[in-house]
């Protein structure tokens, strides 16, 4: 689904890693691990189209760059991307209609991660938890193929974790992919792919 070949990216004038290939199939998940700094999340950030590498190719299964980012790929970033002065109903409906879901979709979604609590609350007064559970619901009412994760579950506790391991296992079940960026595994069987280490 995603094919990345020799790529080379750097922040400042620091190289984070170079001649790196990756590839992601259907129904694959792979975890992306190494060290705080060492471009974890700049890789994401680069196959979602949000940075250009200095060297290097990303392809995406025969389908042209941009409208395989805008149709195919969902980026749930470190930082959760909702606006906390919004209800959380507001939040989700705007975010989930803007990437085709319709109010059926957004209602099973709510009902999957048990927001229908949350709902009429400010995103500012949700915990880091239930933010996290609001950014991943748009995931579940507009589906698409590929998930691009950083650090997905670092906010949610023990329940929260077991529970969208498996949406995860759902997700790839029905030939979607997972990349992650994480210092904890995966709550699915996935490929290691560990940044920084010799390149």
């Amino acid at each position: 689904m995603i094919t990345a070949t020799g790529l080379t990216l750097s922040r400042g004038e620091r190289v984070l890693f170079r001649d790196l290939s990756l590839s992601l199939a259907s129904g694959e998940a792979v975890a992306l691990t190494g060290a705080n700094g060492a471009g974890k999340t700049s890789l994401l950030r680069a196959l979602a189209g949000f940075l250009r590498p200095d060297a290097g190719t990303i392809a995406f299964a025969d389908a042209d760059p941009a409208e395989a980012r805008r149709r195919h790929i969902h980026w749930l970033g470190h930082l959760d991307g909702l606006k906390g002065a919004r209800r959380a109903r507001e939040e989700l409906t705007f975010q989930a209609q803007w990437l085709g879901a319709d109010a059926t979709a957004i209602a099973a979604a709510v009902d999957v991660l048990a927001l229908e609590p949350l709902l009429d609350l400010e995103v500012r007064q949700l915990s880091a938890g239930q933010r996290r559970r609001l950014a991943f619901a748009r995931l579940i009412a507009a589906p698409r193929p590929v998930w691009l994760l950083d650090e997905p579950f670092a906010p949610l506790d023990a329940r929260w974790r077991a529970a969208l391991g498996l949406l995860m296992q759902a997700h790839l079940d029905k030939g979607g992919a997972i990349l992650a960026a994480v210092h904890d595994p995966l709550p699915v069987p996935a490929r290691a792919l560990e940044i920084g280490v010799g390149r």
